[in-house]
């Protein structure tokens, strides 16, 4: 899972229109490789092959602790580790999942960051990587541009992560819907985007709802409005949306704006452009709903 969770994400988000080449690589001159479940994959292509830059990413998943903490292993593959500090020099995003940051670390790659892995390695990576500052309570942990996340499927929640970074929270939201997953995030991390909570449901009327109202802010659509487009009465799709997001189409609605009005405002739009972007009728309306859920203006 901590190869296929993140390179099934990025194939979907391919799908959907991101320029996207996916390559799957081997750190040795082998051609296919068997995963520790017993998963053969093939056609890999010798990482020397590659040089990357600030435009690629790289996913480096977990590996059995028998290789990583094997000085022979380390040794055998030392080419692949200063290949490896090469690509993070050149500002491609490295991203480990789980013990994956073992590999970080004997590359150099997180002397003097923060980073997480495994919580059953957590004591042992300190002892190895003493001038790595170790999360223990964190799910993701981006530091510059490296990236590491805990363990087996929180390699998808760092690859939906990166998704939302390159292409929006938007298009982030549609790759977790069409993969039926949620974005899990521990109380520490940044708060999840409002595009990306309250869709831990399965009722698609409802996420047909929500798309249509985060497309949509800048126009005024009456609820009614929205019971038609899914074939509801109006009572029927506020009982619906309340039970499947536990929160109101109102509540819901503003939190979209308020999100939408920091981004505007935090790449210079001015707060009267915002309010107008929002569906609001004055900046004083957005100052208030600001305040109300405490986001400074």
């Amino acid at each position: 899972m901590d190869f296929a969770g993140p390179a099934h994400l990025f194939y979907e988000a391919k799908e959907y229109g991101a320029e996207i080449e996916i390559h799957y690589i081997s750190l040795n001159e082998n051609s296919s490789q068997q995963s520790s479940a017993g998963v053969a994959i093939g056609e890999l292509l010798p990482f020397n092959t590659f040089e990357l830059n600030s435009n690629d990413l790289l996913f480096v998943p977990g590996l059995e602790s028998k290789l990583f903490l094997s000085e022979q292993f380390i040794k055998q593959h030392q080419s692949f580790f200063e290949w490896l500090k090469k690509q993070g020099k050149a500002k491609a995003r490295i991203c480990s999942v789980c013990t994956g940051a073992y590999l970080l670390g004997i590359a150099g790659l997180l002397d003097n960051k923060e980073c997480t892995t495994h919580w059953k390695y957590l004591d042992d990576f300190k002892q190895r990587f003493p001038d790595t500052e170790v999360l223990t309570d964190r799910l993701i942990v981006k530091d510059d541009n490296i990236y590491s996340s805990a363990g087996v499927s929180s390699g998808i929640d760092l690859s939906l992560f990166i998704l939302e970074e390159l292409f929006g929270a938007v298009f982030a939201s549609k790759i977790a819907k069409e993969v039926v997953i949620y974005a899990r995030r521990t109380s520490k991390d940044p708060q999840l985007s409002i595009y990306l909570r309250f869709r831990n449901h399965l009722e698609n009327r409802i996420h047909k709802i929500q798309d249509i109202l985060s497309q949509n802010l800048d126009k005024k659509i009456k609820i009614e409005e929205l019971a038609e487009m899914v074939h509801m009465s109006r009572r029927n799709l506020t009982r619906l949306f309340k039970t499947a997001t536990g929160i109101t189409i109102g509540e819901y609605l503003e939190q979209l704006r308020v999100e939408h009005a920091k981004q505007l405002i935090e790449n210079g739009s001015k707060v009267s452009a915002a309010a107008m972007a929002c569906g609001l009728q004055s900046s004083n309306q957005l100052r208030t709903l600001l305040k109300k859920h405490k986001s400074p203006t």
